[in-house]
């Protein structure tokens, strides 16, 4: 949500420290901006101490011969002269809910951003001078860095020219590049002794910054009148024009750079997933600025000078499903440096380093407690699924003493609309009337036709598919509930009718595998756990994929084994998607009442920051692969397994995780989905009158959401994977809603579809307001096209 505009040049000051002459010297770029007869806006977020001591009054007195053209504001002032944090907590006394938080904070200077280029009648620039050091904090307490980030607007950062200023200097550049900001120039008083500048200077040269040294200003006087002159004097003899210049050149080169990107991406890339022949051109490339938070700035060539040429957009499939906190967290940012700097990249196979141990046991303590023992990694999800298919058919053959040619021959039991990746392997391990094909790929194995759960007119509904409507004449095709806890309270179901239809279904299918013509021996079964993501976001019935496994493990004909072995088949739940709290769930196992022999989890493990998966396989799984022979061992592994930065980085997401299902916005969506009279097992981020009323809809077919999933199916005769319907209708999500309230930023949707359905997706900390916003305009779309 970071602000660009064409004819106004907006640079934020930051210093190293405190009192190392910000306002002296942004003073000098004011007076400069004004000298070349462009109109200058000067905003001083936050002022602490007295009146006449204030930065803005500062730049006022010292401009009067440019007043026509130079505006100084302050929007936050506290007249006791303390760090801001502490000011607002002082002016709030003992009502700290009157401390401006920062999303408050932010949007007032968005908003004089905004109105001060509405003002600009020609070319203008603007300085926001931020308050001490790059890390001092605003009001709400969080450091300027962070508070600052949504806005990234392109930095000026005043260098420390005194006794330890070059170490200051560089961390604060440093601290400003780990939170992604621009640095255009760094600017700093000459000092005779301490000659800073002349170490500064070639140091960030090389680096690709500027760095300019002027003399300091003349001390205090005793007369007021006097130091007024003498500053006067010193403003007037100070030459830095060439740095106004550089800034403007900057400025003009990154709008340029942005104009480009589209003409050069389409001669460049070969995109995942996309028809180029439907890319009409330029105007069909999204680009994007920088991130943050749940949402990208993309930029807009077609905007006019007033407004800024960088448009927000929520990520509303969280890129791909990996976002967990929003873009460029800092706290994961500030992990994989850490991880980085310590380690690089170090090689794993009979080694260990403190965060993939750290990682191992966590994830053994939490998804695989009480079933797993050991943790494989690798980059994604497609590999960590070949791992888990690798680990699950090489246990089968070696339990059935399958050799040579046989164990090439086996194949797997899943679902139909399963994915588990693009590799090879992975899509060998999919029934081939699926989309994600190629020409090697040879589907293994035997894929289930499933019953499926969605909301329809604001009940809960349990389609079942034809085959196994027909199998039973009590039983309807579609069997509707009052209560969604009743439909995921997989327990108390077990003994129900239907549960007894969903036994008798598979287990008469799977007799007839045995002698079904062109069926592979099945040697493992793999399920996506209640929601099959990239197949359509369908919603399994959870009673089927647990009596599917209890039915699987029940026909055991395999020799006498171990107690707590795998027995039937290998069972490997992929939950790449649904695993860590994606469904508002740490793992599905609790939900199903059946733990895997083996998980795979990816996507939200390292916050959406960097790929890194794992492959939990329980004891006897591992024993498979376990004896005095190399050859037994599983040859499997990657350049970058369990890179370090990689593990940081879930180590940190897990405790971000930790966190947040601990915050008041969790508790608050789950009170919302709680049922009376029961003990919901299940909710979401959405909220459930939302979710009823968009499924009573003409267009809508059905509607269903869990944690921070929303999937919309709409009403299409041709509906599948390549079905334009859903996009079609939602387009108008991607334009901004001027009608937006004004205390809220405007933002359009950058959404994506499977077909015929429409899925939206939140982080794990999204703000409500920010649902709320994004369901009223679901609504007000889908109500137009009824």
């Amino acid at each position: 949500m970071s602000l660009l505009f064409k004819h106004l040049r907006i640079h934020q000051i930051f210093g190293a420290n405190t009192d190392v002459g910000k306002t002296i010297l942004t003073t000098a770029l004011v007076r400069a901006s004004a000298s070349l007869k462009n109109e200058v806006f000067y905003l001083k977020p936050i002022s602490t101490g007295p009146i006449q001591d204030a930065d803005d009054e500062h730049i006022i007195r010292h401009s009067s011969t440019f007043k026509d053209r130079v505006h100084a504001d302050c929007l936050y002032r506290f007249h006791v002269p303390v760090s801001p944090h502490l000011a607002a907590q002082l002016a709030a006394g003992e009502e700290s809910q009157k401390i401006v938080p920062d999303g408050t904070f932010i949007n007032s200077i968005r908003s004089y951003v905004q109105r001060s280029a509405s003002r600009a009648s020609g070319p203008a620039h603007m300085y926001v001078e931020t308050a001490g050091g790059v890390h001092s904090p605003t009001l709400s307490g969080t450091t300027q860095l962070d508070c600052y980030r949504p806005l990234f607007l392109p930095t000026v950062l005043i260098g420390d020219s005194r006794l330890g200023g070059i170490s200051a200097t560089i961390s604060a550049y440093e601290s400003l590049l780990l939170r992604g900001y621009i640095v255009d120039a760094i600017l700093l008083f000459r000092d005779d002794y301490y000659r800073n500048s002349e170490y500064l200077t070639p140091y960030f040269a090389e680096r690709g910054v500027a760095v300019t040294a002027t003399d300091p200003p003349p001390p205090k006087a005793s007369d007021a009148a006097e130091t007024f002159a003498s500053t006067e004097r010193y403003y007037e003899n100070l030459d830095i024009l060439p740095t106004v210049r550089d800034l403007n050149t900057r400025h003009e080169e990154r709008l340029a750079e942005l104009d480009s990107m589209p003409r050069r991406s389409l001669d460049a890339f070969w995109w995942p997933f996309v028809q180029h022949g439907l890319v009409k051109g330029e105007k069909d490339v999204t680009v994007i600025d920088s991130a943050s938070s749940d949402f990208f700035s993309v930029y807009n060539s077609q905007t006019t000078d007033k407004k800024s040429s960088l448009d927000a957009q929520l990520d509303s499939s969280a890129s791909w499903w990996t976002q967990a906190f929003g873009h460029a967290h800092p706290a994961l940012t500030l992990a994989a440096a850490r991880a980085s700097g310590r380690y690089g990249h170090v090689m794993f196979p009979q080694a260990t380093h403190a965060p993939a141990l750290e990682l191992a046991e966590r994830l053994l303590d939490g998804p695989g407690k009480g079933w797993a023992s050991r943790v494989f990694f690798s980059d994604d999800g497609s590999t960590a699924m070949e791992v888990a298919l690798k680990m699950a058919l090489r246990a089968y053959s070696v339990r059935n003493n399958l050799r040579g040619i046989e164990r090439k021959k086996v194949g797997v039991l899943g679902l139909k609309g399963s994915y588990h990746g693009d590799t090879i392997g992975a899509m060998d391990a999919c029934a081939e009337e699926g989309v994600y094909t190629c020409e090697w790929h040879n589907a293994k194995g035997f894929w289930l036709d499933p019953p499926t759960i969605s909301i329809q007119h604001g009940r809960p509904v349990i389609a079942l598919p034809p085959a196994l409507a027909a199998s039973d004449t009590m039983c309807e095709s579609d069997v509707a509930s009052d209560s969604e806890s009743w439909v995921y309270d997989v327990a108390g179901r077990l003994q129900t009718p239907l549960a007894e239809v969903y036994r008798d279904y598979i287990s008469r299918t799977l007799d007839g595998l045995h002698s079904a013509r062109g069926v592979p021996r099945l040697a493992a079964l793999v399920l996506e756990p209640i929601v099959m993501g990239a197949g359509g976001m369908i919603f399994v019935d959870p009673l089927f994929q647990r009596i599917l496994v209890d039915v699987v493990r029940a026909r055991d004909e395999s020799p006498a084994t171990e107690p707590g072995s795998w027995r039937g088949l290998p069972v490997i739940y992929d939950e790449v998607f649904v695993g860590l709290y994606r469904l508002g769930m740490q793992s599905t196992i609790p939900l199903l009442g059946a733990t895997p022999d083996i998980s795979v989890n990816a996507k939200i493990l390292t916050g959406g920051l960097v790929p890194l998966a794992t492959t939990l396989a329980s004891d006897s799984i591992f024993r498979a692969f376990y004896g005095p022979d190399k050859a037994e061992a599983l040859l499997h592994g990657h350049s970058y397994t369990a890179h370090a930065l990689g593990c940081e980085v879930a180590n940190e997401s897990m405790k971000l995780i930790e966190k947040a299902t601990q915050s008041e916005a969790w508790l608050a969506a789950q009170a919302r989905w709680q049922e009376p009279g029961t003990r919901n097992s299940v909710w979401s981020f959405w909220d459930p009158e939302f979710v009823q009323t968009v499924s009573s809809m003409d267009t809508v077919a059905e509607v269903m959401a869990l944690g921070t999933v929303l999937a919309i199916k709409v009403k299409d005769s041709g509906a599948g994977y390549v079905s334009q319907s859903a996009q079609t209708l939602l387009q108008s999500l991607k334009v901004t809603d001027s009608e937006s309230p004004s205390e809220v930023p405007d933002f359009s949707v950058h959404f994506r579809t499977l077909g015929n359905v429409a899925y939206f997706m939140t982080s794990l900390n999204t703000a409500p307001e920010t649902i709320r916003i994004l369901e009223n305009k679901i609504w007000n779309v889908l109500q137009n096209s009824d």
